[in-house]
């Protein structure tokens, strides 16, 4: 059996192909090795995927390409702590760019963008990634990400800035205190996650004037830091991977219009494609 994972800093994503059956999908927790160590991982799956774990003995390959896995150190950190719970696998780990240019782009030339709990982007040259440098976290970057919308939301209501309509809905919504936020930002582990997740208020107020224009100025620095960082970036198709992408898609796609960008795949979760390239690869 052939298993592979697609990690954010949110969730993680995990499709089991199965001889003659439909894959079996599973999901836990973000497995992030900038944030977890490698016995977080372990008890994070440990609890949210024995029903997972239980194919341990079947399982001779695990394809597992997340967030944070951008170098030999991170990468070892995650093999490790898979190779506990499937010990008869071969591992291989690589970053979430990585398989998503997979998903998109499959073996052609041109740009992926992730657009989800936080922001990255990269070239692909049909056969490997070549990324920018980019990919600062929420902190100095992820521009046009959850985390992003999540702060710039925050912010506003906490000085003072919503429009009292929106504020109110915002309150009712959430009853934010400046103690709750500057706990669950600077206090506790997930900071970026605990952001982004009040980019979902931005679907419910969608339609107003402040959230238009949070979602142009949003994905406009995006495309203005990211994309035409690419001296080429309009000689390519630029394919989205993640859920600001796929629930703006059409925000996304008129500002890329009136930049010049090109787009290609707007996709929620790479999980399918991923698996269906690594199937067919061999």
């Amino acid at each position: 059996m052939i298993l592979v994972a697609d990690s954010g800093s949110s969730k993680t994503d995990w499709l089991l192909a199965i001889p003659q059956q439909e894959a079996q999908q599973f999901r836990t927790s973000g497995l992030n090795p900038y944030f977890l160590s490698e016995k977080d991982i372990v008890k994070i799956m440990q609890e949210q995927a024995a029903d997972l774990i239980a194919f341990a003995a079947d399982i001779t390959e695990i394809y597992f390409f997340g967030a944070g896995c951008s170098s030999p150190d991170r990468h070892e950190i995650v093999s490790n702590a898979i190779s506990q719970l499937f010990p008869k696998a071969y591992i291989s780990v690589d970053s979430d760019l990585l398989g998503s240019a997979y998903a998109t782009c499959g073996h052609e030339k041109g740009l992926c963008c992730v657009l989800g709990t936080g922001s990255n982007i990269s070239f692909f040259d049909g056969e490997d990634i070549h990324a920018g440098q980019h990919g600062l976290g929420f902190v100095l970057g992820d521009e046009g990400s959850g985390t992003w919308f999540g702060k710039a939301l925050i912010t506003d209501y906490l000085y003072g800035k919503m429009p009292a309509d929106i504020d109110a809905k915002f309150e009712a919504a959430y009853h934010l205190t400046r103690e709750d936020v500057i706990k669950n930002v600077y206090q506790k582990p997930g900071g970026n996650s605990y952001l982004a997740a009040f980019s979902r208020f931005l679907s419910q107020i969608r339609e107003t004037e402040y959230a238009q224009k949070l979602l142009h100025d949003g994905l406009l620095e995006f495309i203005d830091t990211n994309i035409k960082s690419y001296p080429q970036y309009n000689k390519y198709k630029c394919n989205f991977v993640g859920s600001i992408a796929y629930v703006f898609a059409d925000e996304l796609q008129e500002l890329c219009k009136v930049t010049g960008v090109r787009t290609g795949k707007i996709i929620k979760q790479p999980i399918h494609d991923l698996l269906q390239f690594i199937l067919e690869r061999g």
